[in-house]
């Protein structure tokens, strides 16, 4: 039992002054070294905590406490841990989910919010939070025209602070572009990188499919707007270097897949890919573990793994080892190193989400576009 928790129950059950003081005590959930007590007070039937983390249950019961309305659960969470979750609520025939009444951090994703445990350690990164002396860019929208898909798609641009003309800039093509500006603060780190000297001032074309499970895939439609519609229309727009080693790719989860796949079927064209959390699903024999909406990535993934070929010179991975996928990102590294690839791969203690793909965008884009000030000191 947590010492908190052991103290307040050393003289029998408390009344409710002692809950009250031990819950404005305390910051919930209560972290420790070696691992986390989640914590939940009101009346209840039975609470659940459901968790996100492959390997684990992903649900486990809390254990109410005395006579008391509190109920506590400790796992055990190694150091530098973030993790999401939610409590499951039963109440007579009803259950509900909902976010941690104790704990003010919170993530957003397309499908709403989840509680935030931070574990020991885990601090989240200051160049992720909005710096009131940082220049920021703008966010520009158009449309353009798509022969690909039979119809225009809407484009966004983040254009840099003292945008300038004159110059040209490199360009990163961010797939979930929408979301990563809404769940992963991509315009604030983008504005304090920038800032910084720690990524060179660059334009930034934010695409968002309509059906990114199809779309995302390995399909050749979008392969062929990525580089044949999306990066002609921002070359016309804007001022960009020429350079493959000026252009890359980024995106997450099926993104990454889109990534891959764009820069594998127009080779010499991207030099640069970010891949976070990649669903690289594939089958060495027999057909693979995941379901239906995965069979075109497994095809594509696995001719792949059978001719790589050189998609891009520089390739930065990143995945949690709290998410299932953590097996297929791994084994994309040897056969990347083995094609003569400089490759760089980053596993954390999180899990599929945004913010943790918020948390790797500097690790990755400082490797792979450095600016000034780590051209100097890397």
């Amino acid at each position: 039992m947590n010492p908190e928790i052991r103290q307040l129950f050393a003289l029998g059950s408390p009344d409710t002054e002692a809950v009250d003081a031990f819950i404005g005590a305390n910051r919930f959930p209560i972290v420790d070294p070696h691992g986390v007590t989640f914590v939940f007070r009101g009346k209840a039937d039975a609470v659940q905590l459901r968790l996100w983390i492959s390997g684990l249950p992903a649900t486990q019961p809390l254990e109410r406490l005395g006579d008391t309305d509190l109920w506590a659960l400790r796992i055990d969470l190694p150091e530098n841990s973030r993790i999401e979750y939610k409590f499951d609520i039963t109440r007579g025939d009803a259950s509900e989910w909902i976010t941690d009444p104790l704990n003010p951090v919170k993530a957003t994703d397309p499908f709403g919010a989840n509680s935030v445990c931070q574990g020991y350690g885990y601090q989240r990164p200051a160049w992720t939070q909005f710096d009131p002396l940082t220049r920021a860019g703008t966010i520009e929208e158009f449309w353009v025209a798509s022969e690909a898909f039979g119809e225009p798609r809407r484009a966004r641009a983040y254009v840099p602070a003292r945008f300038r003309r004159t110059r040209r800039y490199p360009l990163l093509i961010v797939h979930d572009g929408d979301d990563y500006l809404r769940f992963a603060e991509l315009k604030v780190v983008l504005d304090n990188l920038i800032h910084r000297l720690e990524i060179p001032p660059l334009i930034v074309a934010l695409t968002q499919s309509p059906d990114r499970l199809r779309e995302y895939a390995g399909d050749e439609r979008h392969a062929r707007h990525i580089a044949r519609e999306l990066l002609p229309a921002f070359q016309q727009r804007f001022p960009l270097r020429d350079e493959p080693a000026q252009r890359a790719l980024l995106g997450a989860s099926f993104g990454a897949v889109a990534s891959l796949h764009a820069a594998w079927c127009n080779p010499g064209v991207f030099g640069r890919l970010l891949l976070e959390s990649g669903s690289f699903a594939f089958s060495d024999i027999g057909h693979h573990r995941r379901a239906s909406v995965f069979d075109p990535v497994a095809r594509f993934v696995n001719d792949f793994r059978r001719s790589p070929g050189a998609p891009a010179q520089r390739i930065y991975l990143s995945c949690g080892i709290y998410e299932s996928l953590i097996y297929e990102n791994r084994s994309l590294v040897p056969l990347l190193t083995a094609a003569d690839l400089q490759v760089r791969f980053e596993e954390v203690r999180d899990g599929h989400n945004w913010e943790n793909w918020r948390d790797r965008l500097q690790a990755g884009l400082t490797w792979l576009l450095p600016g000034p000030l780590w051209m100097v000191y890397e």
